[in-house]
């Protein structure tokens, strides 16, 4: 998972750029899409997916439970439902946060 997801002014994502930030198949990004309820891309006249940021976001709740984490399909979408999103949601800003300390704290070492 790449960690530039957030692009300021973009409103929508098309599902080659979803995967892109995530290094999957866009063909995982579909089954996703199918199987949490959450993920609901817009579509425009050609039937092309068109996510929003709150979309790519719920991408990542769900990479980060299932990739990362070892959640199975069903125990992801348990896990989000019994937390309302909330928790699960604070559990990933926390991490990213995290891992961007991390990498902050290695260029510092490396300019050592």
């Amino acid at each position: 998972m790449t960690e530039n997801s957030r692009q300021p002014g973009k409103l929508f994502y098309s599902i080659g750029e979803v995967s892109g930030m995530f290094d999957v198949n866009a063909s995982l990004i579909r089954f996703w899409e199918k199987e949490f309820d959450i993920i609901r891309p817009q579509k425009n006249k050609k039937g092309n997916r068109l996510f929003t940021q709150r979309d790519v976001d719920n991408f990542h709740l769900i990479f980060n439970l299932v990739k990362e984490r070892g959640y199975t399909l069903q125990g992801a979408k348990a896990k989000l439902k019994e937390n309302k999103k909330e928790e699960t949601l604070n559990d990933f800003e926390i991490l990213q946060t995290l891992e961007k300390m991390k990498s902050f704290l290695l260029e510092i070492k490396k300019e050592l």
